[in-house]
């Protein structure tokens, strides 16, 4: 039911002060364009994720049916004030609070008077959506939430969409580049606050213009450090999520320009699943979860699901040497035929049917000695995977899910992807393979799956 989506800033310059700067004009022409094709495209509900609407303690849904205030922003108080009266649909937020709260995540409601709705927030529904044709429903953006937790947001959000049953519009309310210029400047001087910024940003746009969103998400932490992009561009894993994690997408840019130093863009997806897609990355993300069957198995901050006592890292010590983990604590895996684990965590641990295993790198077992080049490190890491399955009863053939990291990616890539082929060519599960600079002891390679049990 998702009709389109779209990448829109948060600044409040194209809307109370386009005429002091050419881009900001053109944004504010660009985003006044999109609220026209939107209010003719029939959509029956606005989705908007925001990362100016920061939460600390798990997401916050707004569903005051009509929030209404004047809003002064912080840092550009002197553009004057933004009054503002919204049309929110209550019961899509009240469904997807109640979704993340099934599946394990902490998720709240809100409906207090005066509670103030940010930035972004409002210039986008306000060039966007101006005569309230479109009911709008706002999540925030958990300043603490990474990748996986952010892409459960998103997954959560595209099953109440499904749900709902109504036709939607997802708007992701981020600044690209997010350098601001920290001095006063001439506003009709306006530019990106450096070249590498305006490079990537660029870079990015040319792949949103071509549907590319998942490669744009499996980018998305290189951009975030290199043109510190906004909120480390994590807007792009909920919106991935929310669509499918996929490329086939119809793209277009509508416009890109500079606000106070950083990178501003307008940007369209429409779903295109005819679309066809010459080559898919070597570093695609793993399954799409089937929502409903999701579990509370996610590793993050903001986790509700009662888990079992943790152990420290005497106890696990003292588990390798007696053979497995205590009786009590059913699902963690922990066998001295891998390498013992370096930190306060075990081998792996059993959620329902499915088994989720810790990084594991190519020490030996009861020698911690590290085989020299990544041939031998990689059919090491092999083997302390198949103990670790087994003890766990499972095993290679069943596993889902591989995350690869690599400290050398130019040097050792191609050596290891043979090796690999020996071993999973005929399982074929899904893999993302990630450079890294370093791992936690001397090694080249560690991997990470999900398998079946």
């Amino acid at each position: 039911m998702i009709q389109k989506a779209f990448i829109v800033p948060g600044q409040p310059h194209p809307l109370l002060a386009p005429d002091r700067n050419a881009g900001w004009m053109r944004l504010r022409q660009a985003y006044e364009a999109v609220g026209r094709e939107i209010e003719r495209s029939g959509a029956e509900l606005m989705l908007v994720y925001s990362t100016q609407w920061f939460s600390v303690i798990g997401h916050l849904f707004q569903v005051d049916p009509k929030p209404s205030w004047t809003l002064v922003d912080p840092n550009w108080y002197e553009f004057g004030e933004i009054p503002y009266e919204f049309r929110i649909d209550p019961k899509f937020g009240e469904l997807y609070a109640r979704l993340c709260k099934e599946h394990g995540m902490q998720a709240a409601t809100v409906n207090y008077r005066g509670f103030p709705i940010d930035t972004g927030t409002v210039v986008a529904l306000k060039l966007l959506n101006p005569n309230n044709a479109i009911p709008a429903s706002i999540v925030s953006c958990n300043i603490y939430a990474e990748r996986e937790e952010t892409r459960a947001l998103g997954f959560a959000g595209r099953a109440a969409i499904d749900r709902y049953g109504k036709k939607t519009i997802v708007v992701v309310v981020t600044n690209l580049s997010n350098r601001y210029e920290v001095a006063e400047i001439d506003p009709a001087n306006d530019r990106i606050s450096s070249q590498k910024d305006d490079e990537w940003n660029r870079k990015i746009l040319e792949m949103l213009g071509e549907g590319r969103l998942e490669d744009v998400a499996q980018v998305a932490r290189e951009f975030g450090r290199e043109a510190n992009a906004d909120m480390g561009f994590k807007a792009i894993w909920w919106l991935g999520a929310v669509m499918g994690e996929h490329n086939r997408y119809d793209g277009k840019v509508w416009e890109y320009a500079p606000v106070w130093g950083t990178g501003n863009a307008i940007a369209e997806l429409t779903p295109n699943d005819r679309k066809e897609i010459e080559f898919e990355k070597e570093f695609d993300e793993g399954p799409i979860p089937n929502f409903e069957d999701l579990g509370t198995g996610l590793e993050t901050h903001n986790v509700l699901a009662e888990s079992p006592r943790t152990h420290t890292q005497s106890e696990m010590s003292e588990q390798d040497d007696i053979g497995g983990p205590p009786p009590e604590a059913h699902n963690v895996v922990i066998t001295p035929k891998a390498a013992k684990p370096v930190g306060p965590y075990p081998h792996a641990r059993r959620v329902g049917d499915l088994l989720f295993l810790s990084g594991i790198g190519p020490r030996r077992a009861g020698t911690n000695e590290i085989p020299e080049g990544i041939e031998a490190q990689t059919r090491s890491v092999v083997d302390n995977l198949r103990a670790i399955l087994e003890e766990a009863g499972s095993s290679l053939d069943k596993i889902l899910d591989v995350t690869v990291y690599l400290t050398d990616m130019k040097r050792d890539f191609n050596t290891f992807n043979k090796v690999y082929a020996e071993y999973f060519g005929a399982i074929q599960p899904t893999r993302t393979t990630v450079g890294v600079d370093s791992l936690p002891t001397p090694i080249s390679v560690e991997m990470k799956v999900i398998a079946a049990i």
